[in-house]
């Protein structure tokens, strides 16, 4: 393998001796990819700041400047593509290393990667569709964005609940099927992986100290220091893309009895 640094040769070799992984994902995986991240200075998300949930549900003015601010965001990354981490990270779920991803990202691009969406985990919900609130009938956005461009009216679900983005905006309840999922592949996991996580938001970022302290390592890529870098066995403060690009190319090993996927 062609690691650079002592950390990153370490990293390796904690995913080789790991028999479960689980990556934890972040913005910062996805910045490479042209999409904006939340907390930078020159954030996108500071021009279009999102509607809380209470105010989107509460008046439709509200909802439809969400609608508005929704479409422009997703004009700066319409041509997003999976980058050099999620394609690692492709490659380790497809040999069998890496058992679930657990994401706070809704670019969906996990998915775009090949992870299979039995194993990708989204915590904040995923912003390439929408639902209803009531009945949880999917609606495409293409076709949600025409109606509001043609007639400036908000987006009908024949139930009568409210269409929104398939995303958890502040203020709204955190999905607790994907919250009981991720806690449950943390507590079977020996290594948890975060990468491009600050780790401020909660409950979130709790699962990262929930690994720890069940006996996994943990480990840290981050261009920034997190509030769980003293806790952590191995810190990376390094480009994500350049750290995890040699994992794309590699077969790790396996745990005893596990069957690699064919190349």
């Amino acid at each position: 393998m062609d690691f650079e640094g002592m950390g990153e040769r370490k990293l390796a070799a904690m995913i080789d001796e790991a028999q479960a992984v689980v990556a934890f994902t972040g913005a910062g995986i996805s910045t490479e990819c042209g999409v904006p991240d939340f907390r930078s200075p020159d954030s996108a998300w500071k021009m279009y700041p999102p509607i809380p949930f209470d105010q989107f549900l509460a008046d439709e003015a509200m909802r439809l400047e969400a609608w508005k601010r929704k479409f422009a965001m997703d004009d700066l990354y319409a041509g997003a593509k999976p980058g050099r981490g999620h394609a690692a990270l492709a490659r380790l779920v497809a040999t069998g290393k890496v058992s679930h991803i657990i994401t706070q990202n809704i670019d969906g691009l996990h998915q775009a990667s090949g992870v299979p969406a039995e194993q990708i985990i989204e915590l904040h919900g995923n912003g390439t569709y929408a639902h209803c609130l009531a009945c949880g009938l999917r609606r495409d956005l293409a076709d949600v964005r025409c109606g509001i461009d043609e007639s400036g009216a908000l987006p009908t679900c024949p139930c009568g609940g409210i269409v929104k983005s398939a995303t958890v905006s502040f203020g709204q309840r955190m999905p607790v099927e994907a919250m009981q999922r991720a806690r449950h592949a943390t507590l079977g996991c020996d290594l948890f992986l975060v990468i491009g996580s600050s780790l401020v938001v909660r409950p979130a970022a709790a699962f990262p100290l929930l690994a720890k302290e069940n006996g996994a390592q943990l480990v840290i890529l981050n261009g920034q220091p997190t509030p769980l870098d003293a806790v952590a066995d191995l810190v990376l403060r390094a480009d994500i893309g350049n750290t995890l690009h040699p994992f794309a190319c590699v077969v790790p090993s396996l745990p005893q009895g596990a069957e690699k996927t064919p190349l």
